[in-house]
Order: structure tokens, then sequence, then C-alpha cells
């Protein structure tokens, strides 16, 4: 159903002290106080500058007004949410030896060091320079000799910054900043070995390298990078109407209870609880070269925030290598050795986590990143870990869930919660055959938590996004079931077709026009070997590019569970979350049964990973928001912990090398947390370039600000949420409206903008026909406009692969020619009726021009766009995506019309409902938004999308 347009704006100031911000709607300001509540140091325009600046904020769309905002009237809202910090462990401050102070006092003074004093460095380009050489380009000892060389031979009055690489790394070795030394231990079997027994691992020896976590978590607490990210407190964050809401991992139950165990001791009052999240996994760096196989042991703290946990900040360290004990087929499958090689797992953690034992009960003295000391009392907090990993920590039997006590042969059935105060009645209750069979317990280990303080393995599972339901469910389980279900309804030839037409379609989805964050599938989805990239990118046009080859419940089982993963990967998750988190997943266990009765799951869903789904909604309420816990976070830290040192590495006793490297990776990142604190770090200055050769044209191509697709995550704390036409207009544009008119294939740009501009004068009358005004009445179209290639939207997203802070920079393009090529087109939602929540306030258009001009003094940004309404007032049944068509007038063409800019809120992808008909071979996909009757607005194309149109 259409919806009206023209549509009223509505400018509301922020309420937040020294911020002159001003906000589309209510809802808009709602967010934008959270930001600030969020970020406090957010900086904004001083007051009063908005409203001198040259560039006006004229009303937002055809149909608005230019009322001074000064007569806006506004009853100041509360803020978005309400903090309360747990009463006895709250992190108070003290003095270095742990007497507490006033909550005013100024942090000591650190150790007085000359401002020029870069030392191991002699200034801050020797820095920059090892820096580049060592860290960014990787560069070899060989090449690093031979550039020394070349820099001495050009500057022969002046030694070059190293004389060769052994000076290089021995200037990086010489930091001792937070210098933490790798440790290591042999580890062997110590049963006695009968004669005659030449077993190979039982007479080998295993080294663990490790490093102390007690230092490395002191490390962390002092790193200044973090200070405003950080909770010095266990907290409950409430909503306006009272709710709870879940984010960082302090905000959990878990970390609450956690405290109140410890308060029961009163030396511990005004103590920091610190959590060690620990995590492991292993990894293969070659195949070719004889599966070289490694098992890093990474660690972080609970009380930075999940943002900066997710952005590979030093936030997570790598702290070890464990064993990996191999043997010859013959033995390796025996119980003997799987006894031995779980032993060896715990026994080497409950080894390495010794020393923080003392200070889980007795409180030490830590020094943190703001200046502050305060005392501190650490626990053994989550362990991020993927399934066969959970189970080898909870000495759980494969295939039974590490978390409850459901049965493997009915995981959908009844089972109480798993806990170590169980597992010991079990053990003196039951005999190992009982325990194997009765309660899936492996009952020859135990965890290496077992008699650490407060731990329970058991509890410190994390929830697990990447293996259980990006590439567990949705790739091995549902893709795949898909696939196996045309094969099982038509011939061999018949579904490899329709196999063939989904991947066209998954490729129509992204080529064109482009959208930021969509990877391109120019193979379909036939990939040889899947990451999670792959996976999270599938999920994003997968189900309309099935609809019509499966039946509408499969659909439906989809949809459900994507709305599922949707809603557990989002950020800040409250009760109303966890709600529709339970619906969706009860609608996906009542739809999937299409894969049973279809045939293709026969025996049911008895699947550990699809099972561990039940347990989210709890987890949530423990742990705070699960993409602070995923192990994407470890699985991305391999790449440069451990794969890319070992490409680094000669091969030979690789392990050793790559301790060293990791070690020099530490204290370059310590030296430059020191300089930059201390305000001695500034970019290297860049020479100017040359004047250009004659030879090169004066008046190059056009090149936008930035020619990315994307611009992705920035750490830009200025962001306001709004959208800015880009820096540089397109050259080589006529000025006249009518001329660009013309030439763009928009005749009627001129009436456009005179009706545009007589609805800002008349802004009285929202509800005003533009069509019915006589064009005479109308004020004359200015004489000279300026075109731009496109726009730049920067919103608050903290879901999605944002920055620091949660922001994102999204460009939004309308080029008639793009790289070269097809023209590209960006479709946009707009806003309509700020009453109005998710995409029923919204209106999808697609631009076609990025203008600005003046009028009467104002300046005008504003986009010519076409306009898609709605099918229906629900989104698909099947799908659950919102369907539009195109407006079209009497001519059955495309409505045009003019907006402002500061009406749209972001780009916005649009899906073909390509229906049960085959998609050509050769069809064009720079056509696609032109070629279909109706289009579904597709919510999966990244969370903050799933969050306008859930």
């Amino acid at each position: 159903m259409p919806r009206s347009k023209p549509f009223k704006p509505s400018n509301i100031p922020c309420t937040y002290p020294g911020c002159t911000k001003y906000l589309k709607n209510s809802s808009g300001l709602t967010q934008h106080l959270r930001i600030h509540q969020t970020f406090p140091r957010l900086r904004t325009l001083p007051l009063g500058e908005r409203r001198t600046q040259s560039r006006s904020r004229s009303p937002p769309v055809t149909g608005g007004g230019d009322a001074r905002l000064d007569d806006i009237q506004w009853d100041p809202p509360v803020l978005p949410t309400r903090v309360q910090y747990h009463p006895d462990l709250n992190g108070r401050i003290c003095d270095p030896n742990g007497n507490f102070i006033t909550s005013n006092s100024v942090p000591p003074s650190k150790s007085a060091r000359a401002a020029d004093d870069y030392s191991p460095y002699h200034d801050d380009l020797d820095y920059h320079l090892a820096d580049l050489l060592y860290r960014k380009v990787q560069m070899s000892a060989g090449d690093i000799d031979a550039l020394m060389q070349i820099w001495a031979a050009k500057h022969p009055d002046t030694d070059p910054p190293f004389s060769d690489h052994t000076d290089l790394y021995s200037t990086i070795d010489a930091t001792e900043l937070n210098h933490v030394e790798w440790q290591s231990f042999d580890v062997s079997y110590n049963l006695p070995v009968p004669s005659g027994d030449t077993t190979p691992w039982k007479t080998q020896k295993y080294k663990v390298y490790f490093r102390d976590p007690r230092l490395v978590l002191r490390n962390q607490l002092g790193n200044p990078d973090f200070k405003d990210e950080i909770d010095y407190a266990p907290k409950r964050v409430f909503a306006p109407d009272g709710s709870r809401e879940y984010e960082d991992f302090m905000s959990g139950n878990w970390a609450w209870n956690q405290a109140t165990l410890i308060a029961a001791d009163p030396k511990t009052h005004g103590a920091v609880f610190v959590p060690a999240i620990a995590g492991s996994d292993k990894t293969t760096v070659s195949v070719a070269t004889g599966q070289n196989d490694y098992y890093p042991l990474y660690l972080s703290n609970g009380l930075v925030h999940n943002n900066v946990r997710r952005a590979h900040r030093n936030a997570v360290t790598l702290i070890g290598f464990l064993a990996i004990p191999k043997t010859d087929c013959e033995h390796e499958s025996s119980s003997e050795f799987r006894t031995f090689r779980r032993n060896l797992f715990h026994g080497s953690l409950k080894y390495i986590f010794e020393s923080l034992r003392d200070a889980m009960e007795t409180p030490e003295v830590v020094l943190f990143g703001d200046g502050h000391y305060r005392r501190v009392v650490y626990g053994l907090g989550p362990y991020i870990a993927d399934y066969p990993e959970q189970v080898l920590l909870t000495c759980v039997v494969q295939g039974w869930c590490p978390r409850c006590t459901a049965s493997n042969k009915n995981l959908d059935g009844e089972g109480g919660r798993r806990t170590q105060a169980h597992a010991e009645r079990a053990f003196d209750a039951l005999t190992h055959k009982q325990l194997w069979d009765t309660y899936g317990i492996v009952g020859d280990v135990l965890p290496f938590t077992w008699d650490f303080p407060r731990a329970d393995i058991y509890e410190l599972i994390s929830p697990d996004l990447l293996h259980q339901i990006i590439k567990g469910t949705f790739k091995d389980h549902l893709v795949t079931w898909v696939g196996e279900y045309l094969e099982a309804v038509h011939t061999k030839k018949k579904a490899a077709q329709i196999m063939a037409d989904i991947d066209r379609r998954c490729v129509a989805h992204v080529l064109l026009p482009p959208f930021p964050g969509l990877r391109r599938f120019p193979e379909g989805r036939n990939f040889k070997q899947w990451t999670g990239d792959d996976s999270k990118a599938l999920m994003k046009v997968y189900l309309p590019a099935i609809e019509g080859h499966v039946p509408p419940q499969m659909l439906r089982a989809l949809g459900a569970f994507l709305d599922f993963c949707y809603l557990v990967r989002r950020n800040v998750i409250n009760e109303a979350t966890l709600n529709a988190i339970n619906d969706a997943l009860a609608r996906y266990h009542e739809e999937r049964v299409i894969f049973e009765d279809s045939g293709v799951c026969p025996n049911g869903f008895c699947l550990p990973r699809q099972h561990s789904l039940v347990h989210y909604a709890y987890l949530i309420t423990q742990f705070g928001a699960p993409n602070g816990l995923c192990s994407s976070i470890t699985e991305s830290k391999h790449i440069k912990a451990v794969k890319q040192p070992w490409r680094r590495s000669s091969r030979h006793n690789a392990l050793e090398q790559m301790l060293t490297i990791n070690d020099r990776l530490d204290k370059l990142a310590a030296a430059r947390i020191d300089f930059t604190e201390r305000g001695m770090l500034s970019a290297p200055a860049a020479r100017p370039l040359a004047t250009a050769p004659a030879s090169v044209p004066s008046n190059p191509p056009h090149r936008d600000d930035d020619d990315d697709d994307e611009l992705g995550a920035t750490d830009d704390l200025d962001f306001l949420g709004e959208v800015k036409l880009a820096k540089i207009p397109l050259r080589n544009y006529p000025r006249s409206p009518q001329a660009v008119g013309d030439l763009v294939k928009i005749p009627m740009l001129p009436t456009l903008i005179r009706r545009y501009l007589y609805a800002q004068d008349h802004a009285d009358q929202p509800d005003l026909d533009l069509s019915s005004i006589p064009l005479d009445d109308c004020p004359d179209a200015p004489r000279k406009i300026k075109c731009f290639p496109s726009a730049v939207a920067t919103y608050y997203a903290p879901s999605d692969h944002s920055g620091l802070h949660g922001a994102i920079r999204e460009r939004i393009r309308a080029v008639r020619s793009w790289r070269g090529k097809e023209p590209r087109y960006d479709c946009v939602y707009v806003e309509a009726d700020p009453e109005q929540p998710g995409f029923r306030g919204l209106l999808a258009a697609r631009v076609l021009l990025f203008i600005s001009f003046k009028h009467r003094g104002i300046s005008h940004e504003c986009a010519v766009v076409t306009w898609f309404s709605t099918i229906g007032n629900e989104p698909c049944q099947d799908t659950g995506m919102w369907m539009v068509e195109p407006d079209l007038d009497a001519r059955k063409k495309r409505v045009v019309d003019l907006v402002n800019i500061d009406s749209i809120l972001r780009g916005a992808h649009l899906i073909p409902i390509f229906g049960e008909g085959f998609l050509p071979r050769r069809f064009k996909y720079s056509q696609s938004l032109d070629s279909f009757k109706a289009y579904y607005i597709n919510k999966y194309a990244d969370h903050h999308s799933h969050e306008i149109a859930f």
C-alpha cells in the first residue's frame, strides 16, 4: 500500500548538556542520547556553532518547512538507560599500598622521563621505521640489510637509523615496557610402563610454552588504550521501562553473582572482580608442508567492553602454545591414549593458571590504565571454544551437550543443567561406564577448573556464534539440507539446474548495484573451502534465492532461524529481544519438521550444535551479548599470532621463532602505547610530491574523495548520525538545472526543484498535494546547481562490523558509469513517519542524482529519487521480508521526486522477487532494479537493516 509522500519534517534538539545536534525524529533522539551516555567523551559542536555555519540545515524533504529551530517545543526525555553497579565489589581507587582514597583523588604521577626519551629508540621516526619494517611490511632480514646499505650509500655523511637487521631486532628486544617472558615446561606419561611396551607416546616429552597469565592481565588492565572502555564493577543496565539490557560482559548476571560470592569476605569489599576469559583452538598453518598444527591459548579480561575485545587492540593476548600429542595409527584410537591426551590438556591449563590462585581470594593492588590503583580479585571466567573443544573442556562424551544432561539420543528432551556438584555426586555413586552411558561424563579425567575457587567449568562454556550458528546450523545443516531436498524430489539433472539457478540468483543479489558489506559470489555458493565470512555473506542473500524452488514451510524455517541468528548477534539485547529470540527459536523448531517429513532428516534433529540454540537466551543473561565471546575473536587472532609468524619463520624449530616474533610485536605495541600516552608520538610528516611532468594531464579524470564501495568501520567520535554529500562535485557536468536534467535523462528536474522550493515555503501545509499546485506559483529554479557522485551516511550500528565506538560510514552512489562500466544508482531508506516503528515509518527509494543549490541564501542538499511502495501492510508470511513495487505514473513510468538528504537514513538493499521462474543465464545484473515487478527489502543485508525491518 503506498505511503503518503511528502511528509512532515521534525527537527528536535538534543537535550544532552553541551550538544547542539538536531534530530529528525524522537526515535533518532533516543538513539543519539544512548550514544552520549555510552560515550560521554563524544565531541560535539560548541554551543551555537551549528546555527552559524554557512551551510544551514534546511527541512528534510519535499513538503518541509523552514521554521526557526528555536521555536520548536520539545519536552526533554530521560536518558535511555540506567546503570546499577555492584554495591560491594565496586572498584574503589586506592594508593599503591592498597589503602582506599577518595574518588576525586588525582592519579599518582608516573615515573619521570624526559619528554624526548624514546629509548630504546633514538626518536619517534626510528620507532615508526622499526614498526613499518617489522610489523607492517614484515620485511625479511636480508631486505632490511639491503635497505640500510642503500640508505648509507644515499647519505654517506650520516649513519642509517639501524646498521642492519640485527641492530633493528636488538633495538626492539631492548623494550622492557610490560614485558612478560615466555616460559616452558615438559609433560610426559607418568604411569608405570610395562616391560617390552614400546608405545611411542609413553616415552616422549611434550613441551608447553606459556606466559604468566597474572602478569598478562596486569598489563591489559594497565593499558591506557582501554581506560574509557572498561567496567570496574559488575553492572545491571536498565531501560527506561525498567527492563534489563545486556551488552558488555560485566552487564550479565554471572559477573554479578560471582562478585556477591566474593563479597562474603569483607576484606574484598571495594575491590575489582577481574574474570580471566580464556580461549583455545587448534589451527593448521600449512597442509602442503606436512600438516603443521599449533594449539594457541589466548587470554582476555571481562572488564573491557565487547567492542574492544572484537577490535584487535591487544585486549586478547597470546599466552601459550599447548602440546599436541600424536602417535601412530595403531595407538591413536586407544582409550589409554585418549585419556592421556585429555589429562595433558587439563594438566597444562591447570599449571598455567596456577599463578592466579592466590589472588582469586586475597586482593592484590594493580595499576589501571586511568592512572589509578585498585585492589583486584581474579576469577576464572568463560572459556571461548568450539564444540570439540567444549566437550574436551568439560570432560563430556562427544555427542552430548556440555551444558546440560539431555540424552545424546534425544537432545531436545528433558535435561537438567550440569554442575560440578552434580558431577561429584555422580562420581561417588556410579561406575565409569554408568557415568558414560547415563550422563555422558568421562570419568577418568577431571576438568582443570576443579580445584580453583568459584570455578565451575559447566557454567563457563560460552556461546559460540561462529561454529554453532553461522558455520554450524546454517552452513553445515540448512544449506546442505536444502541441496539434499532438491536431489530427493527432483532428478539429479533437474536438481543441478535448480542449484545453478540459485547460484545465479546469489550473484544477481550482490553484483549490481553493489551494496556495502555484501560479498560477491562470482561462482555462486559452491565454495571449495568455506570460511566464516563466506557463511555470513551467504546468509544475507540465501533466503530469497531459494524461493520458488522449495516449499513455503522450508522458507519459513530458514527465515525463523535467520531471525534468531540476527537477534542473538545484536550488540545490545533487552528483554523484548530475548522474547523475540525465544519466539524465533520456537518458530524454527516448529517449521524445521519439513526436513524430517521430506526424508532429508529421517532420524530427527539430535544435533549438538542445533541443540545449543536452546541455551542462548539463558547465556545472554549470564554473559551479556554473545558477540563478545565468539570463537571468531580467537580465530581472527590466529592470523597475527600464529599464521603470519609461521610464514616469517625458517620452518625449522618454527615455534620458538614464532614466540620471538610475538614477543617483538608486543614490544612494538607497548612502545606505541607508552609514546602515545605521553603525547610523544605523531605520524611522520609526508614529503611533498614532486611537480608532475609535462606529460601528465593537468586535469585528470574525476576521482571521488573515497573510491571504495564501502567506507566501513570508523573510530571517529564526531559522528552524529547524518548523511553528507561527497566533498568534491562532479566535474564536466553542466551547472544549469535544465542542462543537467537533459544529461541524466531527467528533463523534469527544474520542475522538481521548483515544487520542492514551494514545499519549503509552505511547511504549515504538510499534506499539500504538490502536483495540483500551478507551476507559476512556485519559486524559480536556481540558475546554478552542483552535482555529486555520492553521499556518505554515518550511523550507529555496533552490532555490525563497526568501529570501536559503534560507528559505520557508508557511501551511497548515483553515477552514470561505475568504474567505466554500467551505471550505478543505489537504494536508500527515507524517513516517512517517525511515529511508526521500523520499516513502517520508512520508505524505499532509488537515488538517481545528488545535487546542491542555494535559494534565498540557504543551501539545499538534495537527492533525485524514484519511489517504491509497499505491497500489503505486513511482511511476506514465508520470507518475513517487506515487499515493495516501483511507483508508476499514468504512463507506466517511474515516479521521480526530489528530497532533502536529511531525510535519508542510510542505504537499502533490494532483492528481486524471482518467483518460480529461472533466471536467464545471460541476465544483465545492472538492470536488476529495472527488470522486475516487485522486490524484497533485504533485512538480512546487515544487522542494522535487520533491526530496521524486523
